[in-house]
Order: structure tokens, then C-alpha cells, then sequence
């Protein structure tokens, strides 16, 4: 995959040139029609998922929690986490993702520290942003 797709996704955004093409060098590139599945709840998670274009609602049982789109990533909870998905991502337009495989990211510290940081404090947020919904409800 060419470096500068992985370089327009926000989390991937002013890497340093190397790491860019560590990440590209791993990334592929899936497209996935709206309203299908890209993860189910309760799964193994093998891969997350930068959002190149489109939209997704991420749904934990008939909740939707929040709706993603073009520049998020998702999916990272249970590759860098729980190895478990927490919620089902739905497409609700046509989506274009560049995915990354469980080993690939877990081989980032070595080849992209940078980006596999960035994407540990995605993992962070998105851990804190479900804690505070637990806490509400």
C-alpha cells in the first residue's frame, strides 16, 4: 500500500517517514457495503481498521454508542486488548478501510514505535470513553 494513504488517516498523520512505510508495507485495504458487518460483538479480533472513507456505527447489543467515520480507527480494543470485540462494527454507507493484522501491530514496536503509541492512546480512549458510558448507565 502506498505510504501516503497511511500518512492521510490522523493517527498516522506526520510519522516520521520510516514508520510510515513500515505501516504501509503491512497495511491492506478492505471494502465492506453498507449495512454489513465489519466485526461482530463477542468475535476474536484479528485486525483493526483506519477508516479511509465512509461511516460505521459501533453497536454493543441493540446500543448504538457512537458513530466513526472517514480518519477513525476501530477495532483496536480487542487487537491491542481484551482479544474480544466489545461492540459490532456496522457499515452504514460504503466504507474503504486500510486494516492491520494482530501481529503486524503487535510488530510495530519494533518497526514503527511511534505509530504502535498512537495507537495504544487510541486503545486508552476508547477504553475511558467506555468506562465513563458503564459509570452513566
Amino acid at each position: 500500500m502506498d505510504a501516503s494513504r497511511i500518512a492521510a488517516i490522523p493517527i498516522f498523520a506526520g510519522l516520521p517517514e520510516p514508520e510510515l512505510a513500515a505501516v504501509a508495507s503491512v497495511a491492506f485495504e478492505v471494502e465492506v457495503p453498507s449495512g454489513e458487518a465489519v466485526a461482530n460483538e463477542g468475535d476474536f479480533g484479528h485486525a483493526l481498521f483506519a477508516i479511509e472513507s465512509g461511516t460505521a456505527d459501533i453497536v454493543m447489543g441493540d446500543t448504538t454508542l457512537r458513530s466513526v467515520g472517514t480518519g477513525d480507527v476501530v477495532g483496536e480494543i480487542a487487537v491491542l486488548g481484551s482479544g474480544r470485540r466489545t461492540a459490532s462494527i456496522m457499515a452504514t454507507s460504503p466504507l474503504r478501510l486500510i486494516a492491520l493484522f494482530k501481529r503486524d501491530v503487535w510488530a510495530l514496536d519494533n518497526k514503527a514505535p511511534v505509530a504502535a503509541q498512537r495507537l495504544r492512546a487510541a486503545l486508552d480512549e476508547h477504553r475511558a470513553m467506555d468506562e465513563q458510558r458503564s459509570a452513566d448507565t
